[in-house]
């Protein structure tokens, strides 16, 4: 037995831990013949650093695979990174920019050879960091969605699809990153409020009959415009419908339509339609009957404003960007009278998440998976019950989104990626295969040049469930471990990630992905607002751990995960179970200086002390609330029902009621329950658990230790008995503490109306009743005199006499004068919170202030009236 150091100190151990873990092969040992069990980790792009929001999603992962290792199944976590096709290409384009060198000139290849370079010596990062948390993964099998045999997986999917006829090319709106010149997806697109205007145009009548007015918030695309649409049954325009206008500053001829996308309530009732540069005019244009290769666009990848197929953008116009266009536009519409007004409005734009620019919805030629015809089994799966997600009310999106997808633009014009097994002929034909060599046998042999294009990242990462154990290859780890158990995964994925898994593993697979979908919320700051760099408000989980733990953090994040809620982190919440982690290391200081080393037994050990009989019970009824939280996938349970036990049950109470009585037998149990804490409480806080575990000799590992699942039926006499006893001292000591009676007196306990039952129990367990209440004796009578404080447990009355002990005149005045007080600050706060004006025009958090300081403050005065009233 190695002496416990006085102090708790976790980043020494957690290193050491970990190193030692990871190097035995301890975090997926060798089993071949036992239960598979199977969770994939998101893969975190290969440019990131670990945040919260990782944070959070690793630990609930981890606490469930610790748990099923310690089951003795064959637990796989498949652990890798993501390439992170824009991300990473953003970053090395900015390290060869500070060097002077640019993308362009140097060229594809080379520009791969420093990526990969780049991959190689800072693209571990985050692996680093997800070590730090304590994340128990199969590093031996780490993955990366660009390795070859990946590679080769996503390589063979995508030309599988093609050859079903559920991946085409087509010409379509996209939204377009100018900055990165790339169709993103909508995950990668952030809308934002923008102070703008609203623009109310004149657009005369071909006939010269008159004009319609049309509002929109970008003039500048009127360039491109091919229709204006009214609501059909607006009678103020029905007998203009079929009727053209006479475009100012191109002169464009362009129909009047009627199409329900027109609102007569807004504005004029009448809208321009620019199907080359609208998501709605798009579908308007479709419905109207122009095919997507008659549309017009009107600017270049870059946005600058390019020639009209029917060129009648004024060349003046030509090459300006999008600002410049509007200005020049809306000039020009001033000077011909065919600006009518404008107006102040705030715009909801569209930006590129990471290149900061305003993306524009620009038409071109795609490739597009038919999402619509994958969806359809993925939908089924989860109403079959195939697929479980909790919690059940997600199901609903999940269907919403399913029954109204749209097809899935899965080429990105980037270098880096999966590049598209596409090639052309100079005819134009396509040749789609896993090779060039393959292609060219297609071709007969005639030239071909490959597709510059790379497919969408998250088509890649959609194939993680299956691809990284080995798919299209037969391996014993695709048999064992396909589908996998459960997922774990952000509600904010739900679309992009998860149901597209769900799709291609269906798809390729024939069955589901996983068995459980399990959605978390996000991780906001104490407030409840939402962390963002720009709002200073995000939280360093690497600071949380360096300051407290990586125990503790992991602890908070599991305690606040209540089934998809956001999560609102107060970093005192982390500070309170580093105290957490400090009252278990010096329980297993004091159990360890009384004699008390490691179990000899799983088994349940013999007792017939009735505290002993009532801490194995406690064991027992523990480890049956964590079970049935872990069935459930209630992390807040699961913590709650540790936590109470550790701290409350153990060790304060059990370890002051065997205070100074280490005979053999409670040895034993003190051993073999603090045994089961340290194994209970593994998965949630694995390095403390490990280093205690640790500090006696043991023949394995914590980290490998069987799961509990002790036989023993709780002791229902013992409980009940110990119950009591911890009532009546609670009882005294809050009585005590309340009266200000000093810690050193010891007091004389009169019981009246005691039971036979309760009689025999001040008997049985006087001395350690003196002991823990602090008292002189114990007498079965009733007090007679005054100025005794008073406590009632069941039938009995108890009363603790204070002459001499207490200055009861002085302290009936504190009492009462301290009452007076919260009540009248209790009364001021109700007062505030019934006026409408401050609950309906305070801020949120300023109201929720109010209310928590009014229940303290009732909560206080009812307390000291208690305390008054005890006195008599």
């Amino acid at each position: 037995m190695s002496e416990l150091p006085k102090t708790f100190e976790p980043r020494a151990i957690e290193d050491s831990w970990y190193a030692h873990w990871e190097s035995n092969g301890l975090f997926r040992p060798e089993r071949p013949d036992a239960t598979p069990w199977t969770i994939v980790m998101p893969p975190p792009n290969v440019t990131g650093s670990l945040h919260i929001g990782h944070a959070l999603d690793i630990t609930l992962q981890d606490v469930l695979s610790r748990r099923e290792r310690m089951r003795g199944k064959d637990a796989l976590w498949v652990v890798g990174t993501d390439h992170a096709g824009i991300a990473t290409q953003m970053v090395v384009e900015r390290n060869l920019d500070s060097q002077g060198i640019k993308r362009a000139e140097i060229g594809r290849e080379a520009f791969l050879e420093h990526v990969w370079e780049w991959k190689a010596q800072s693209g571990g990062a985050i692996t680093r960091q997800l070590r730090r948390l304590g994340a128990s993964c199969d590093w031996s099998n780490e993955r990366f969605t660009m390795d070859e045999g990946f590679s080769k997986a996503v390589t063979h999917v995508f030309v599988e699809l093609y050859k079903r006829g559920l991946a085409y090319r087509d010409k379509r709106l996209v939204n377009w990153d100018p900055k990165f010149q790339t169709a993103i997806s909508d995950l990668e697109v952030e809308t934002r409020d923008v102070q703008g205007k609203f623009w109310t145009l004149s657009y005369p009548l071909a006939d010269n009959s008159g004009a319609i007015h049309v509002a929109t918030t970008r003039p500048e695309t009127m360039l491109a415009d091919m229709a204006v649409a009214v609501h059909p049954e607006d009678e103020r325009y029905k007998a203009l419908i079929g009727k053209h206008i006479k475009q100012p500053i191109t002169g464009r001829l362009i129909p009047i339509i009627p199409d329900e996308h027109a609102d007569p309530e807004l504005g004029s009732g009448a809208v321009k339609i620019t199907p080359g540069h609208d998501f709605n005019d798009y579908e308007v244009g479709k419905r109207a009957g122009f095919m997507p290769a008659d549309m017009l666009n009107m600017f270049d990848a870059e946005a600058y404003v390019v020639q009209t197929r029917d060129g009648l953008i004024p060349q003046e116009l030509l090459g300006l960007t999008r600002e410049e266009t509007r200005k020049a536009v809306v000039a020009r519409l001033e000077d011909e009278g065919a600006l009518v007004r404008v107006e102040d409005r705030v715009i909801p734009t569209p930006y590129g998440d990471r290149s900061g620019v305003v993306i524009e919805p620009w038409l071109t030629d795609q490739w597009y998976v038919d999402a619509v015809k994958l969806a359809l089994p993925a939908l089924q799966a989860v109403k079959k019950g195939d697929i479980r997600i909790v919690p059940e009310t997600w199901a609903k999106t999940w269907f919403n989104w399913l029954e109204n997808i749209q097809p899935w633009c899965v080429s990105r014009q980037l270098w880096w990626g999966h590049r598209i097994p596409a090639w052309y002929a100079e005819d134009g034909k396509i040749f789609v295969a896993e090779t060039e060599e393959e292609a060219r046998k297609q071709a007969g042999d005639q030239p071909l040049r490959q597709d510059e294009d790379v497919l969408d990242t998250w088509f890649s990462s959609a194939l993680w469930p299956f691809a990284t154990l080995g798919w299209p290859e037969e391996t014993e780890d695709l048999r064992r471990h396909y589908p996998n158990d459960v997922l774990i995964s952000g509600f904010d994925i739900l679309f992009f990630w998860d149901a597209r898994m769900a799709m291609q593993g269906i798809e390729f697979m024939g069955e589901v992905p996983w068995k459980t979908l399990y959605l978390h919320g996000l991780v906001r700051d104490a407030q409840g607002a939402k962390m963002s760099k720009s709002k200073g408000n995000t939280v360093d989980p690497l600071g949380l751990i360096d300051k407290y733990g990586a125990d503790a953090l992991r602890f908070t994040l599991a305690a606040m995960e209540s089934q998809g809620r956001d999560i609102k982190l107060d970093e005192k919440r982390v500070e309170g179970y580093r105290n957490f982690a400090t009252k278990i290391w010096n329980a297993a200081r004091f159990l360890q200086m009384n004699g008390v080393g490691a179990s000899d037994s799983i088994a349940t050990p013999a007792a017939e002390l009735p505290v002993n009989r009532w801490i194995i019970g406690e064991v027992v009824e523990t480890l049956g609330k964590l079970d049935r939280a872990f069935d459930e996938l209630r992390y807040d349970e699961m913590a709650d029902a540790i936590y109470h036990f550790v701290w409350g049950t153990f060790c304060d109470w059990y370890v002051e009621l065997i205070k100074g009585s280490f005979d053999e037998e409670t040895k034993k149990v003190a051993a073999w329950a603090f045994d089961q804490i340290l194994v209970m409480l593994h998965p949630l806080m694995p390095f403390i658990t490990e280093e205690l575990w640790n500090a006696n000799a043991r023949p394995y590992e914590l980290i490998v230790a069987k799961w509990p699942e002790p036989q023993a039926q709780i002791d229902l006499r013992a409980k009940s008995e110990l119950d009591w006893i911890i009532r009546l001292v609670g009882e005294v000591r809050s009585a005590r503490t309340e009266l200000n009676v000093p810690p050193s007196a010891k007091l004389h306990l009169f019981a009246a109306d005691a039971s036979e039952e309760t009689a025999a129990r001040l008997d049985r367990n006087f001395a350690m009743l003196s002991r823990l209440a602090r008292l002189e004796s114990i007498q079965l009578s009733t007090f007679t005199g005054t100025g005794a404080a008073q406590v009632v447990v069941d039938e009995a009355t108890f009363a603790l006499p204070l002459e001499g002990v207490i200055d009861l005149d002085a302290e009936r005045d504190r009492l009462a004068k301290g009452a007076a007080t919260a009540e009248k600050e209790r009364d001021s706060l109700a007062q505030r919170l019934a006026n409408p004006n401050f609950t309906e025009r305070a801020k949120p958090e300023a109201v929720e202030k109010a209310r928590a300081d009014h229940d303290a403050k009732a909560a206080e005065a009812d307390r000291l009236r208690a305390a008054l009233e005890r006195l008599g």
